[in-house]
């Protein structure tokens, strides 16, 4: 038997009496399937099935996705009943994982290897205050969300989505960088397994700059290097890291543009919607694994969160956005923050 609280996207599954009758729905409307007590492991395999998660052939293999399947219910289920903010947890693609997979497969080891991490210049403080809120997504500094696959390169995206916005401030061309340049090109990192803003910052620095994505296509493994100079689409100067205060971190991203960040994405396995708000306990701050793109901040029915660009496509979170409470320094948000800088 499997205990389901969850909340599906495109079927709405009512089960009475080990019956489902699902009936196709809008593709961006949402469901909810709540039932006292259990279900059926046969209507849970159903479940498991008619949602995104996959089904792997053959019947061993999809039981053993099964009880990990019905495993991460009950951790989502947890993360739901103690979360502090307005966050929705549930089934999301990554639901047949595994941790230990889905670290392997989509995390950032390196991150949190302290040792690792060179010095960089600080930035200059903002002028001034933050407002109470922003968007660069509104300002046309904030490029499509894109996907990193089955590789923990998402320390390449969070750095090319920073420039991204540093070019168009300087030069008002929004441009959509390559991430393939970075994973085939920067010998400081580690392509598929990891890497550091701070080294990619100094790999661009070296190389000359970046390709544009659709010159350097995103393949999602390491290939061989075939930087072109004559193709370069934007370039940087230097990189700076940020304060480690929230409140100057959404000053100078109001000032400045959209920020490199990283932090203990945990929770973000099962994560749909709403403002994230882990307890501690789920979301050490010092265990860092995931770079992400902070893009604004604002505060939702008194809640006040981080917007945050992730890479693991438009059909993760809201759109392909995860939203964190702001304040608390939640999973380390503050820890890692950095710019390059485009003179």
């Amino acid at each position: 038997m499997c205990a389901i609280n969850i909340t599906l996207r495109e079927k709405k599954i009512v089960a009475e009496n080990r019956d489902i009758n699902s009936k196709q729905k809008n593709r961006d409307s949402y469901f909810s399937l709540n039932r006292a007590g259990l279900l059926p492991n046969h209507l849970c395999l159903l479940v498991f099935c008619n949602y995104h998660i996959k089904c792997k052939k053959g019947i061993n293999r999809a039981d053993h996705r099964l009880r990990i399947f019905h495993q991460n219910l009950k951790t989502a289920e947890k993360l739901q009943s103690l979360d502090q903010g307005s966050a929705e947890y549930g089934v999301t693609k990554f639901s047949d994982l595994t941790e230990e997979e889905f670290r392997s497969a989509y995390l950032n080891p390196l991150l949190s290897q302290w040792t690792l991490h060179r010095p960089m210049k600080p930035a200059s403080p903002a002028r001034g205050p933050a407002p109470a809120s922003w968007d660069w997504r509104d300002h046309g500094a904030v490029s499509s969300v894109k996907n990193q696959g089955m590789c923990g390169s998402c320390w390449a995206f969070s750095v090319t989505g920073n420039i991204e916005g540093q070019w168009f401030l300087k030069n008002g061309t929004l441009l959509s960088l390559s991430e393939q340049e970075l994973v085939d090109c920067d010998g400081l990192d580690q392509a598929c397994k990891g890497g550091l803003p701070s080294n990619a910052y100094e790999a661009i620095e070296k190389l000359g700059g970046l390709e544009t994505e659709t010159d350097y296509s995103y393949t999602g493994k390491k290939q061989r290097c075939d930087f072109t100079t004559m193709k370069v689409a934007a370039y940087i100067n230097s990189s700076v890291e940020l304060s480690k205060d929230e409140k100057e971190i959404a000053a100078w991203l109001a000032e400045n543009g959209p920020i490199s960040v990283a932090l203990n994405a945990f929770a973000m396995q099962f994560y749909r919607k709403g403002v994230s708000h882990p307890l501690k306990i789920f979301c050490n701050s010092w265990m860092i694994d995931h770079a992400v793109l902070l893009v604004g901040f604002g505060e939702r029915q008194s809640i006040p969160f981080w917007a945050i660009k992730n890479s693991w496509g438009e059909d993760y979170g809201e759109q392909g956005y995860y939203y964190l409470y702001r304040g608390s320094n939640a999973c380390g948000i503050n820890k890692m923050c950095s710019s390059a800088v485009v003179n």
